[in-house]
C-alpha cells in the first residue's frame, strides 16, 4: 500500500503515512478536500481532492460535516512544539504579499470600524453607548480577522467580508473570550488607579484654593502621572503576562468551537509551555508594527496584516491537527 506525504497547516511536511492513516485524519476534520498531498513516488503536491483513492473519505466525511467538532484542554495539552520565530513572520510577510487584497481589506474594515467607534465615543453624553457597544462588537470582529488569517493560511476560501465571521459563529463565547481577559487585565491595573489618584486628588484641591492657571494644573497632573509610573511599569507585568498566555483564546473560539473558559485554559497551558519563545514573537510583531505607526501611521495598515499572519502561523504550529501526529 502507498505511503504518503502531507503538508500540515502551518507548512510543514508530514510523514510518511499510511493511507489509512490518512483517511482516519480526513474523517477527524484535520485534512480536507485542499489539504496538499503526495504519494512518496510523486513529484509535486497536489490537492486530496484529485486523489480518486480518497474520493469516498470525503463522500463519506461530509455527511457528519454539519456537527461542529468537540475539543477539550486534554486534546492538546500532551503536544509540544518548536515555535520559529523568524519563520512565522517570514511566512507572515508571504502569505500578506500573496493574498494582499483579502487581508490587505479585512484589516482595513476592521480598522474603520474601530476607529469609528473611538470617534463616536468622544461624543458628549452618547459617546459610552459607544464604548459599551464596543464590547460587544470587539470579541467577535477580532475573532473574525483571525478566521480570515487561517482560512488563508489553509488554502481555504476566504474573503475580506469574513471578518464578520465572528456574529455568525460563536458570537457570545468570543464575546465572552474578550471581556473576560479584559476584565481581568484591567484589576491588574488597579494599584496603579490608586495610587495615582491618591496623589492627585490632594494636590488639585490644595491647587484649587490657589489659582486657576490650567498650566499649573497640568503640572500637578504630570507630576502625578511620573510619581505613578513606578506603579504602572509593576502593573504591566502580570498585564503582559497574561495576555500572552491568553493570545489564542479568541482564534481557538472561532477556529475549533471552544467554549471561552476552555479556549482559555488551552491558551494559558499551550502558550506557557515556550513562554519565552512567544514573548520574542510578540515583541518582534510589536515592533514591526510601532515601525508602521512611525510611517505616518498609513504603515500600520500594512505592518499589521504582516503581524495578525505571523501570529496565526504560531497558532497553526502550536494548534493544527497535523501537529497531532
Amino acid at each position: 500500500m502507498a505511503n504518503y506525504i502531507i503538508i500540515g497547516g502551518d507548512g510543514k511536511e508530514y510523514g510518511p503515512i499510511s493511507g489509512d492513516d490518512l483517511r482516519k485524519w480526513i474523517a477527524e476534520g484535520r485534512l480536507n478536500a485542499q489539504s496538499l498531498a503526495k504519494s512518496e513516488s510523486d513529484a509535486e503536491f497536489r490537492p486530496l481532492s484529485v486523489f480518486p483513492e480518497f474520493a469516498d473519505a470525503f463522500t463519506s466525511h461530509v455527511a457528519t460535516a454539519g456537527v461542529p467538532p468537540t475539543f477539550s484542554t486534554a486534546d492538546f495539552s500532551e503536544r509540544d512544539y518548536e515555535l520559529d520565530i523568524g519563520g512565522c513572520v517570514s511566512r507572515g510577510w508571504n502569505l500578506f504579499k500573496n493574498n494582499f487584497g483579502t487581508l490587505f481589506v479585512g484589516v482595513l474594515i476592521y480598522a474603520l470600524i474601530e476607529g469609528a467607534i473611538g470617534l463616536f465615543a468622544r461624543i458628549p453624553f452618547i459617546g459610552p453607548l459607544f464604548s459599551i457597544a464596543n464590547l460587544f462588537i470587539a470579541g467577535p470582529l477580532i475573532g473574525g480577522i483571525f478566521y480570515v488569517f487561517i482560512q488563508t493560511i489553509r488554502n481555504r476560501p476566504a474573503s475580506a467580508g469574513d471578518v464578520f465571521a465572528g456574529f455568525r459563529k460563536g458570537f457570545w463565547q468570543l464575546f465572552l473570550g474578550y471581556l473576560i481577559p479584559a476584565l481581568i487585565v484591567l484589576a491588574c491595573m488597579i494599584p496603579f488607579f490608586i495610587f495615582y489618584f491618591i496623589k492627585i486628588f490632594p494636590a488639585l484641591a490644595n491647587l484649587q484654593h490657589h489659582t486657576q492657571d490650567s498650566s499649573a494644573i497640568l503640572a500637578v497632573v504630570k507630576s502625578a502621572l511620573a510619581g505613578s509610573l513606578p506603579i504602572l511599569l509593576i502593573s504591566m507585568l502580570p498585564i503582559i503576562y497574561l495576555s500572552l498566555n491568553w493570545q489564542f483564546t479568541l482564534p481557538l473560539i472561532i477556529d475549533k468551537q471552544m467554549d471561552f473558559w476552555t479556549a482559555m485554559k488551552t491558551s494559558w497551558k499551550m502558550v506557557h509551555k515556550h513562554w519565552w519563545h512567544m514573548f520574542g514573537l510578540f515583541v518582534v510583531i510589536g515592533l514591526l508594527n510601532i515601525a508602521g505607526l512611525c510611517a505616518c501611521c498609513i504603515g500600520a495598515l500594512f505592518t499589521a496584516p504582516i503581524g495578525f499572519a505571523a501570529m496565526m502561523y504560531a497558532y497553526e504550529t502550536i494548534f493544527s491537527e497535523s501537529q497531532a501526529s
